[in-house]
């Protein structure tokens, strides 16, 4: 079995080594864990699941999960919850989100470990342990072309991370388009492989921001219970208000930015090149608008 790891870097420079959980790489580099997918991904249990992380009887887990992940408990609203996703989907404390307000600075629509892309149409991106182009990732669409030669952001979310997120400007959004997960073979396959054979489940909207253009945002889920919670459908949205939540399983989320819109900042560039992942913030700034 071959086990991800995953070189992250925080703006400071200093650099950790994260293994994938040995669920995750039992789940999808085994014959059997992916068997067990194909079973647990069956509508029925899923939902019986998600019924028990949704139910008192998971509370149980929470207190491991926070000390497993060294998690801050101060820094949310309240600390005794009703189920783990309960818990999951915790609140931060106000205070403790520190938004950027400046219009020219382009802000982390989350808490997470980012990688940034230039965008060819050849291009493959890992996403999940899955491989991707754009027009695979938005399900076909035709409008991925607008973001050839731009950025692709992928913010992937870790265990011991804030699960919800922010627009990133003031805009409107379109309605939320859902692409449903498939898991394509149980054959054999290293994770380093470029075999595509399993597509998570994602939901994908077009932001028409006021100082960035059109960005898409795809929020990315799991095959097994990960649920996106998107607040809204169409809607006008504000700098920093909250677009959603990730429930337990739910961990991605990428940004496709169009040519010359946005300078990222210079260490994201560089630790991208090195296939380092940088640590960012919600609200903090990773680039900055290009002023025409």
């Amino acid at each position: 079995m071959n086990f991800m790891l995953y070189v992250t870097r925080d703006r400071n420079g200093k650099d950790s080594i994260i293994k994938e959980s040995s669920t995750v790489n039992f789940l999808y580099g085994t014959v059997i864990g992916r068997l067990l997918i194909k079973l647990f991904s069956c509508p029925f249990f899923s939902k019986l699941v998600g019924f028990f992380l949704d139910s008192s009887l998971s509370i149980f887990m929470i207190k491991r999960f926070v000390r497993k992940n060294n998690i801050d408990m101060a820094l949310y609203e309240k600390d005794k919850f009703n189920s783990f996703n309960d818990f999951f989907t915790r609140k931060m404390k106000i205070e403790n989100l520190n938004i950027n307000m400046d219009p020219n600075v382009f802000i982390s629509p989350c808490n997470a470990k980012l990688t940034c892309y230039e965008i060819d149409e050849k291009s493959l991106f890992r996403i999940k342990n899955s491989y991707y182009s754009v027009s695979d990732l938005l399900n076909g669409n035709p409008i991925y072309k607008n973001y050839e030669d731009g950025y692709m952001l992928v913010f992937r979310l870790c265990a011991d991370d804030y699960h919800r997120y922010i627009y990133l400007d003031n805009g409107v959004k379109e309605k939320n388009v859902f692409i449903p997960g498939v898991l394509n073979t149980v054959r054999p396959i290293a994770f380093e492989h470029f075999d595509i054979y399993k597509r998570n489940s994602r939901e994908y909207t077009i932001l028409h921001t006021e100082h960035f253009d059109d960005i898409v945002q795809v929020e990315v889920g799991a095959l097994l219970v990960g649920k996106i919670s998107n607040l809204h459908q169409e809607h006008e949205f504000k700098r920093g208000e909250e677009k959603g939540m990730f429930e337990f399983g739910g961990s991605t989320i990428v940004l496709l930015v169009k040519k010359d819109v946005v300078e990222m900042d210079a260490d994201i560039i560089r630790n991208s090149m090195e296939e380092t992942e940088t640590l960012v913030t919600i609200g903090s700034q990773i680039g900055k608008r290009v002023l025409k």
